[in-house]
């Protein structure tokens, strides 16, 4: 594409700007989620002008662009909402027998202060007060799915601590915290 067709080809693309994002906001619902994949297909015709064919017209050609995006943000949504899903169904399933309660190191509970507040109490209420994701949400004024997000964010936070005091024995899966105790190990 020539200097001159380029110019007239984002020209046309940026008249006919509110009838992309209609057509956008009609699929997705949002008009923030709209204008952010308009913003990304204007910014792609910008970097791929060039697959702009001669025999079609520039708008149907990002209408084309626009459907793609469109499919591309529905399989993320749909791949996020299947992994909250997991996360919130796992987070309420039963959790450990009695025995393996028990042996569960001390040291987390030490830990939970090291965290961002609202991971802490999270982890608290759902982790080691068995409470479900939905009521503890509910109570935190938040979605279920925002809870799922947050807690699984705080499980990996914690991941690291332990991972940083606890060294090896923690990435092993070793379950028995006295190995800091007795190697006098700083946490």
């Amino acid at each position: 594409m020539e200097h001159g067709e380029g110019e007239a080809v984002v020209r046309t693309l940026v008249e006919n700007h509110q009838q992309f994002l209609s057509f956008l906001e009609r699929r997705v619902g949002n008009r923030a989620v709209a204008e952010e994949l308009l913003q990304a297909a204007f910014v792609r015709t910008l970097e791929k002008g060039a697959a702009l064919r001669e025999e079609e017209s520039a708008v149907a050609w990002f209408y084309r662009l626009l459907r793609n995006a469109l499919v591309d943000h529905y399989r993320k949504q749909a791949a996020e909402g299947r992994a909250l899903e997991r996360e919130a169904r796992e987070a309420t399933e039963v959790g450990p027998d009695p025995e393996l309660k028990s042996t569960i190191c001390a040291c987390v509970g030490a830990l939970l202060p090291t965290l961002k507040p609202e991971y802490a109490e999270l982890l608290k209420q759902v982790d080691l007060e068995e409470r479900s994701v939905p009521e503890v949400a509910a109570e935190v004024g938040i979605t279920p799915n925002n809870a799922g997000v947050r807690l699984h964010r705080a499980r990996q936070a914690l991941k690291q601590q332990l991972e940083r005091s606890c060294g090896t024995c923690a990435t092993h899966g070793c379950l028995d915290c006295s190995c800091q105790r007795r190697s006098g190990a700083k946490a």
